[in-house]
Protein backbone atom coordinates (compact mmCIF):
# COMPACT_ATOMS: atom_id res chain seq x y z
CA UNK A 1 0.00 0.00 0.00
CA UNK A 2 1.01 3.66 -0.41
CA UNK A 3 1.84 5.66 2.70
CA UNK A 4 3.43 8.98 3.59
CA UNK A 5 6.24 8.71 6.13
CA UNK A 6 8.90 10.87 7.74
CA UNK A 7 12.06 9.72 9.49
CA UNK A 8 13.18 12.96 11.14
CA UNK A 9 11.59 16.26 12.08
CA UNK A 10 11.73 19.19 9.72
CA UNK A 11 9.77 21.15 7.14
CA UNK A 12 7.30 19.48 4.79
CA UNK A 13 10.11 18.20 2.56
CA UNK A 14 10.79 15.39 5.09
CA UNK A 15 7.53 13.74 4.01
CA UNK A 16 8.07 10.86 1.59
CA UNK A 17 5.76 8.55 -0.36
CA UNK A 18 6.60 4.93 0.50
CA UNK A 19 5.34 1.40 -0.05
CA UNK A 20 4.41 -0.45 3.12
CA UNK A 21 2.61 -3.65 3.99
CA UNK A 22 -0.89 -3.39 5.46
CA UNK A 23 -0.90 -5.33 8.72
CA UNK A 24 -3.80 -7.30 10.12
CA UNK A 25 -5.66 -5.90 13.14
CA UNK A 26 -4.94 -7.45 16.52
CA UNK A 27 -7.30 -7.86 19.48
CA UNK A 28 -9.44 -4.77 19.95
CA UNK A 29 -8.27 -3.22 16.67
CA UNK A 30 -9.82 -2.49 13.29
CA UNK A 31 -8.26 -1.82 9.91
CA UNK A 32 -9.70 1.14 8.03
CA UNK A 33 -9.29 1.86 4.34
CA UNK A 34 -8.79 5.60 4.37
CA UNK A 35 -10.82 7.50 1.77
CA UNK A 36 -10.05 11.05 2.94
CA UNK A 37 -7.31 12.20 5.31
CA UNK A 38 -7.26 15.66 6.91
CA UNK A 39 -4.42 17.94 7.98
CA UNK A 40 -4.55 19.93 11.23
CA UNK A 41 -2.02 22.37 12.70
CA UNK A 42 -1.10 19.68 15.24
CA UNK A 43 0.05 17.48 12.34
CA UNK A 44 2.63 19.87 10.96
CA UNK A 45 3.73 20.89 14.46
CA UNK A 46 4.40 17.25 15.34
CA UNK A 47 6.26 16.78 12.05
CA UNK A 48 8.37 19.92 12.52
CA UNK A 49 9.23 19.20 16.16
CA UNK A 50 11.34 21.65 18.15
CA UNK A 51 14.32 21.54 15.76
CA UNK A 52 15.08 20.13 12.28
CA UNK A 53 16.51 16.63 12.40
CA UNK A 54 15.28 15.95 15.91
CA UNK A 55 15.13 12.24 16.71
CA UNK A 56 11.70 10.60 16.58
CA UNK A 57 10.32 8.02 19.02
CA UNK A 58 9.98 5.60 16.07
CA UNK A 59 12.21 4.88 13.05
CA UNK A 60 9.52 6.41 10.81
CA UNK A 61 6.10 7.96 11.36
CA UNK A 62 2.92 8.15 9.29
CA UNK A 63 1.33 11.59 9.89
CA UNK A 64 -2.21 12.97 10.25
CA UNK A 65 -4.59 12.44 13.16
CA UNK A 66 -7.94 12.64 11.35
CA UNK A 67 -9.61 10.85 8.49
CA UNK A 68 -12.61 8.89 7.27
CA UNK A 69 -13.03 5.66 5.40
CA UNK A 70 -14.39 2.12 5.47
CA UNK A 71 -13.68 -0.70 7.93
CA UNK A 72 -11.65 -3.28 6.03
CA UNK A 73 -10.91 -5.87 8.75
CA UNK A 74 -11.89 -6.41 12.38
CA UNK A 75 -9.72 -7.94 15.08
CA UNK A 76 -10.81 -10.31 17.85
CA UNK A 77 -12.99 -8.85 20.58
CA UNK A 78 -14.25 -5.84 18.63
CA UNK A 79 -17.95 -5.12 19.01
CA UNK A 80 -20.10 -2.56 17.22
CA UNK A 81 -17.89 -2.22 14.13
CA UNK A 82 -18.09 -4.46 11.05
CA UNK A 83 -16.40 -4.84 7.69
CA UNK A 84 -17.92 -2.33 5.30
CA UNK A 85 -18.91 0.23 7.96
CA UNK A 86 -18.27 3.87 7.06
CA UNK A 87 -16.30 5.50 9.87
CA UNK A 88 -14.36 8.52 11.06
CA UNK A 89 -11.27 8.31 13.23
CA UNK A 90 -9.52 10.50 15.79
CA UNK A 91 -5.99 10.71 17.23
CA UNK A 92 -4.80 8.15 14.69
CA UNK A 93 -1.13 9.17 14.87
CA UNK A 94 -0.92 9.82 18.60
CA UNK A 95 1.91 7.79 20.17
CA UNK A 96 1.77 5.44 17.19
CA UNK A 97 4.29 5.02 14.38
CA UNK A 98 1.97 3.61 11.73
CA UNK A 99 -1.47 4.86 12.71
CA UNK A 100 -1.67 8.15 10.83
CA UNK A 101 -4.28 8.59 8.12
CA UNK A 102 -1.85 9.64 5.37
CA UNK A 103 -1.90 6.09 4.01
CA UNK A 104 -4.25 3.74 2.23
CA UNK A 105 -4.92 1.52 5.27
CA UNK A 106 -4.50 2.17 8.98
CA UNK A 107 -4.93 -0.13 11.97
CA UNK A 108 -6.30 1.55 15.09
CA UNK A 109 -7.82 0.67 18.45
CA UNK A 110 -11.56 0.32 17.96
CA UNK A 111 -12.15 2.96 20.66
CA UNK A 112 -10.76 5.58 18.25
CA UNK A 113 -13.05 4.64 15.37
CA UNK A 114 -16.63 5.93 15.16
CA UNK A 115 -19.49 5.14 12.83
CA UNK A 116 -20.18 7.83 10.26
CA UNK A 117 -23.89 8.64 9.94
CA UNK A 118 -25.44 7.76 6.59
CA UNK A 119 -26.15 11.41 5.83
CA UNK A 120 -22.47 12.37 6.10
CA UNK A 121 -19.89 12.15 3.33
CA UNK A 122 -16.25 11.27 3.83
CA UNK A 123 -15.22 14.95 3.56
CA UNK A 124 -17.29 15.73 6.63
CA UNK A 125 -16.04 12.63 8.42
CA UNK A 126 -12.42 13.60 7.84
CA UNK A 127 -13.13 17.17 8.99
CA UNK A 128 -14.34 16.07 12.46
CA UNK A 129 -11.68 14.57 14.73
CA UNK A 130 -9.42 17.16 16.31
CA UNK A 131 -11.51 20.28 15.51
CA UNK A 132 -14.96 18.95 16.43
CA UNK A 133 -13.93 17.01 19.54
CA UNK A 134 -11.87 19.98 20.76
CA UNK A 135 -14.83 22.31 20.19
CA UNK A 136 -17.14 19.95 22.07
CA UNK A 137 -14.77 19.83 25.03
CA UNK A 138 -14.44 23.62 25.05
CA UNK A 139 -18.22 23.97 25.18
CA UNK A 140 -18.69 21.51 28.05
CA UNK A 141 -16.24 22.69 30.72
CA UNK A 142 -18.26 25.53 32.26
CA UNK A 143 -19.04 25.27 35.97
CA UNK A 144 -22.65 26.20 35.31
CA UNK A 145 -22.90 24.51 31.93
CA UNK A 146 -23.72 21.08 30.54
CA UNK A 147 -21.31 18.15 30.25
CA UNK A 148 -23.04 16.92 27.09
CA UNK A 149 -24.45 18.76 24.08
CA UNK A 150 -27.88 18.35 22.55
CA UNK A 151 -30.58 20.74 21.32
CA UNK A 152 -31.36 23.07 24.22
CA UNK A 153 -28.26 22.19 26.28
CA UNK A 154 -26.90 25.75 25.87
CA UNK A 155 -30.24 27.58 25.86
CA UNK A 156 -30.00 31.01 27.51
CA UNK A 157 -26.20 30.87 27.10
CA UNK A 158 -24.03 33.38 25.27
CA UNK A 159 -20.89 31.86 23.76
CA UNK A 160 -17.99 33.89 22.38
CA UNK A 161 -15.84 32.02 19.84
CA UNK A 162 -12.48 33.64 19.13
CA UNK A 163 -11.38 33.02 15.56
CA UNK A 164 -14.66 31.80 14.12
CA UNK A 165 -13.20 31.18 10.66
CA UNK A 166 -10.79 28.49 11.86
CA UNK A 167 -11.61 24.78 11.91
CA UNK A 168 -12.15 24.59 15.68
CA UNK A 169 -13.97 27.92 15.68
CA UNK A 170 -16.21 26.71 12.85
CA UNK A 171 -17.11 23.54 14.76
CA UNK A 172 -17.64 25.50 17.98
CA UNK A 173 -20.07 27.86 16.25
CA UNK A 174 -22.03 24.98 14.73
CA UNK A 175 -22.16 22.89 17.90
CA UNK A 176 -23.07 25.87 20.09
CA UNK A 177 -25.88 26.90 17.72
CA UNK A 178 -27.17 23.31 17.58
CA UNK A 179 -27.22 23.30 21.38
CA UNK A 180 -29.23 26.53 21.51
CA UNK A 181 -26.65 29.20 22.37
CA UNK A 182 -26.43 32.76 21.14
CA UNK A 183 -23.04 32.80 19.39
CA UNK A 184 -20.75 35.79 19.03
CA UNK A 185 -17.49 35.38 17.15
CA UNK A 186 -14.47 37.53 16.43
CA UNK A 187 -12.62 37.50 13.10
CA UNK A 188 -9.86 39.48 11.40
CA UNK A 189 -11.66 40.86 8.36
CA UNK A 190 -14.63 40.79 5.96
CA UNK A 191 -13.73 37.53 4.19
CA UNK A 192 -13.52 35.61 7.44
CA UNK A 193 -16.65 37.39 8.69
CA UNK A 194 -18.54 35.96 5.72
CA UNK A 195 -17.35 32.45 6.61
CA UNK A 196 -18.32 32.80 10.28
CA UNK A 197 -21.74 34.07 9.26
CA UNK A 198 -22.14 31.10 6.92
CA UNK A 199 -21.25 28.80 9.81
CA UNK A 200 -24.23 30.20 11.73
CA UNK A 201 -22.81 32.80 14.13
CA UNK A 202 -25.44 35.27 15.34
CA UNK A 203 -23.02 38.16 15.69
CA UNK A 204 -19.68 38.56 13.90
CA UNK A 205 -17.21 41.20 15.08
CA UNK A 206 -14.06 42.35 13.29
CA UNK A 207 -11.64 42.70 16.20
CA UNK A 208 -9.39 44.96 14.12
CA UNK A 209 -12.12 47.58 13.75
CA UNK A 210 -13.64 49.73 16.48
CA UNK A 211 -13.98 48.52 20.08
CA UNK A 212 -14.75 44.78 20.10
CA UNK A 213 -15.26 44.67 23.88
CA UNK A 214 -17.86 47.45 23.73
CA UNK A 215 -19.62 45.74 20.83
CA UNK A 216 -19.74 42.40 22.67
CA UNK A 217 -21.07 44.13 25.81
CA UNK A 218 -23.74 45.82 23.68
CA UNK A 219 -24.88 42.38 22.51
CA UNK A 220 -24.49 40.74 25.94
CA UNK A 221 -24.84 43.46 28.63
CA UNK A 222 -24.44 40.91 31.47
CA UNK A 223 -21.35 39.44 29.84
CA UNK A 224 -20.76 36.21 27.95
CA UNK A 225 -21.10 32.84 29.67
CA UNK A 226 -18.41 30.90 27.83
CA UNK A 227 -15.42 31.79 25.68
CA UNK A 228 -13.76 29.39 23.24
CA UNK A 229 -10.27 30.88 23.05
CA UNK A 230 -7.58 30.36 20.41
CA UNK A 231 -5.27 33.24 21.34
CA UNK A 232 -5.17 33.71 25.14
CA UNK A 233 -2.10 35.95 25.18
CA UNK A 234 -3.60 38.39 22.72
CA UNK A 235 -7.15 38.25 24.04
CA UNK A 236 -6.73 38.15 27.83
CA UNK A 237 -7.82 41.77 28.31
CA UNK A 238 -10.76 41.41 25.92
CA UNK A 239 -11.89 38.20 27.60
CA UNK A 240 -11.77 39.81 31.04
CA UNK A 241 -13.73 42.81 29.74
CA UNK A 242 -16.62 40.67 28.47
CA UNK A 243 -16.81 37.58 30.71
CA UNK A 244 -19.66 37.44 33.20
CA UNK A 245 -19.45 36.43 36.83
CA UNK A 246 -18.76 32.65 37.04
CA UNK A 247 -18.01 32.59 33.33
CA UNK A 248 -15.57 30.12 31.76
CA UNK A 249 -12.74 30.51 29.27
CA UNK A 250 -11.64 27.37 27.41
CA UNK A 251 -8.18 27.73 25.87
CA UNK A 252 -7.32 25.25 23.12
CA UNK A 253 -4.34 26.91 21.37
CA UNK A 254 -1.50 29.37 21.92
CA UNK A 255 -1.83 31.58 18.86
CA UNK A 256 -0.09 34.88 19.55
CA UNK A 257 2.20 33.70 22.33
CA UNK A 258 2.92 31.14 25.02
CA UNK A 259 2.78 33.45 28.06
CA UNK A 260 -0.41 34.98 29.48
CA UNK A 261 -0.53 37.80 32.03
CA UNK A 262 -3.70 37.92 34.14
CA UNK A 263 -5.00 40.44 36.64
CA UNK A 264 -5.58 38.13 39.61
CA UNK A 265 -7.83 40.44 41.61
CA UNK A 266 -10.18 41.17 38.72
CA UNK A 267 -10.43 37.52 37.75
CA UNK A 268 -11.12 36.17 41.19
CA UNK A 269 -13.65 38.92 41.84
CA UNK A 270 -15.62 37.47 38.92
CA UNK A 271 -14.97 33.82 39.82
CA UNK A 272 -13.66 33.27 36.29
CA UNK A 273 -12.74 29.71 35.36
CA UNK A 274 -9.87 29.09 32.92
CA UNK A 275 -9.82 25.58 31.43
CA UNK A 276 -6.99 24.50 29.15
CA UNK A 277 -7.95 21.91 26.54
CA UNK A 278 -5.58 19.51 24.78
CA UNK A 279 -7.33 16.72 22.95
CA UNK A 280 -4.46 14.25 23.34
CA UNK A 281 -4.84 14.13 27.11
CA UNK A 282 -8.52 14.81 27.83
CA UNK A 283 -9.14 11.07 28.17
CA UNK A 284 -11.16 8.66 26.05
CA UNK A 285 -14.39 9.00 28.07
CA UNK A 286 -14.60 12.66 27.03
CA UNK A 287 -13.67 11.78 23.44
CA UNK A 288 -16.43 9.16 23.31
CA UNK A 289 -18.99 11.56 24.80
CA UNK A 290 -18.00 14.13 22.19
CA UNK A 291 -18.24 11.60 19.35
CA UNK A 292 -21.76 10.59 20.37
CA UNK A 293 -22.92 14.21 20.49
CA UNK A 294 -21.13 15.07 17.23
CA UNK A 295 -22.85 12.19 15.45
CA UNK A 296 -26.21 13.34 16.82
CA UNK A 297 -25.49 16.83 15.47
CA UNK A 298 -24.59 15.34 12.08
CA UNK A 299 -27.90 13.47 11.96
CA UNK A 300 -29.65 16.79 12.65
CA UNK A 301 -27.76 18.41 9.77
CA UNK A 302 -25.90 20.78 12.08
CA UNK A 303 -22.28 20.22 11.00
CA UNK A 304 -21.97 20.82 7.24
CA UNK A 305 -18.61 21.68 5.68
CA UNK A 306 -17.66 23.50 2.49
CA UNK A 307 -17.48 27.18 1.65
CA UNK A 308 -21.24 27.69 1.74
CA UNK A 309 -21.18 26.33 5.32
CA UNK A 310 -18.24 28.52 6.34
CA UNK A 311 -15.38 26.03 5.95
CA UNK A 312 -13.79 26.00 2.47
CA UNK A 313 -12.25 22.66 1.46
CA UNK A 314 -8.84 22.43 -0.20
CA UNK A 315 -8.01 19.11 -1.88
CA UNK A 316 -4.72 17.32 -2.44
CA UNK A 317 -3.77 13.79 -3.49
CA UNK A 318 -1.71 11.49 -1.27
CA UNK A 319 1.49 12.04 -3.23
CA UNK A 320 1.16 15.79 -2.57
CA UNK A 321 0.84 15.48 1.22
CA UNK A 322 3.91 17.72 1.63
CA UNK A 323 2.07 20.51 -0.18
CA UNK A 324 -1.01 19.88 1.96
CA UNK A 325 1.06 20.22 5.14
CA UNK A 326 2.71 23.38 3.81
CA UNK A 327 -0.69 24.93 3.06
CA UNK A 328 -1.85 24.44 6.65
CA UNK A 329 1.48 25.63 8.04
CA UNK A 330 1.19 28.79 5.94
CA UNK A 331 -2.23 29.53 7.44
CA UNK A 332 -4.65 28.72 4.65
CA UNK A 333 -8.26 29.43 5.64
CA UNK A 334 -10.47 26.37 5.56
CA UNK A 335 -9.93 22.62 5.76
CA UNK A 336 -7.15 20.81 3.94
CA UNK A 337 -8.15 17.32 2.80
CA UNK A 338 -6.15 14.57 1.10
CA UNK A 339 -7.89 12.16 -1.25
CA UNK A 340 -6.38 8.75 -0.45
CA UNK A 341 -8.65 6.20 -2.13
CA UNK A 342 -11.99 5.98 -3.91
CA UNK A 343 -15.08 6.14 -1.73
Amino acid sequence: MKAIVYRATGDSSVLELADRGARDPGPGEVRVRIVVSAVNPTDWKSRRGTAPGEALPFPEVVPNQDGAGVVDAVGPGVEGLHIGDRVWVVLAAYQRADGGTAQEFTVLPAEQVFSLPESAGFDLGASLGVPAVTAHRALTIAEDGPRRLHPGALADTVVLVAGGAGAVGHAAIQLAKWAGAVVITTVSGPAKAALATAAGADHVIDYRAGDPAAEIRRIAPQGVDQIVEVAPAQNADLDLAVIRNRGSIAVYANNGGDQVSLDVRKHFSLNVRYQFVLLYTVGMPDVHAAAEDINAAIVDGALPVGETAGLPLHRFVLADTAAAHAAVEEGITGKVLIDVSAG
